[in-house]
């Protein structure tokens, strides 16, 4: 895929991860449509994207569990830059608790956040990209949906659940033209988990993700990367 001039969204994109495969994107010359849950971090992160020298850049909020505010921001996309080639889903959130001490509400945010939130981005941008004779769909997966770990379940049940669903829409529209691609990282240096920031110096850094979405979109069209693992290549010994 040649990536000048293309448009992406990136859900959860003002930190973190999603930032950071942000920030390649529009060095990449691909026009970004930024998102996540409140305005104020989206209007920031748009603030700081724009110093980059090559592609534009726009924000929206959206909670990615809310179909009308998908809706919105996809078609928000088409209408700031003319259409949609790139989606990459990469809002998510956690918690760490026993099945028996975690609340109902926080299985629902994670599963609607994690799961139902990525079904409902790419039930709306498919047309789009059909209409632009084809596009990309990169999900933002984890270790945690290929191995269960103890108070973690509704986490690896949403990452699991993502697992098979990108498998079927892999071969539901590679025929349209459409690649689709789960990256499935392990531990990473961010703010994600409950336990702050990872400063171990072993860690996966947000920008090694970034740099192999940049990889999956330039590779050749005749090629599809369906499920890619990427682990710390020295990790604490135990």
């Amino acid at each position: 895929m040649s990536l000048e001039g293309k448009v992406a969204v990136v859900t959860g994109s003002t930190r973190g991860i999603g930032r950071a495969i942000a920030l390649a994107l529009i060095d990449q010359g691909i026009a970004v449509v930024i998102s996540s849950r409140r305005q104020h971090d989206v209007d920031r992160a748009v603030k700081e994207c724009r110093r980059r020298e090559k592609g534009k850049v726009a924000g929206l909020a959206c909670d990615v569990r809310e179909y009308r505010q998908v809706q919105r921001l996809m078609d928000f996309a088409v209408r700031e830059f003319g259409g949609l080639d790139i989606l990459v889903n990469n809002a998510g959130v956690s918690t760490t608790a026993s099945v028996a001490d975690l609340k109902p509400e926080e299985w629902q945010e994670i599963i609607d956040t994690n799961l139902t939130g990525v079904f409902y981005c790419c039930h709306e941008a498919i047309p789009k990209m059909r209409s632009r004779g084809g596009g990309y769909i990169i999900n933002i997966g984890s270790l945690a949906g290929a191995n269960a770990h103890p108070t973690m379940a509704a986490y690896n049940a949403s990452k699991f659940g993502l697992l098979g669903f990108s498998e079927a829409l892999f071969q539901e529209i590679r025929y349209d033209g459409i690649r689709v691609s789960h990256i499935m990282p392990g531990s990473v240096e961010t703010d994600f988990s409950a336990g702050g920031t990872d400063r171990s110096g072993w860690a996966i850094l947000p920008e090694h993700i970034a740099d192999m979405v940049v990889y999956l979109l330039k590779s050749p069209p005749r090629t599809m990367s369906t499920r890619i693992e990427m682990r710390p290549a020295k990790p604490r010994r135990r």
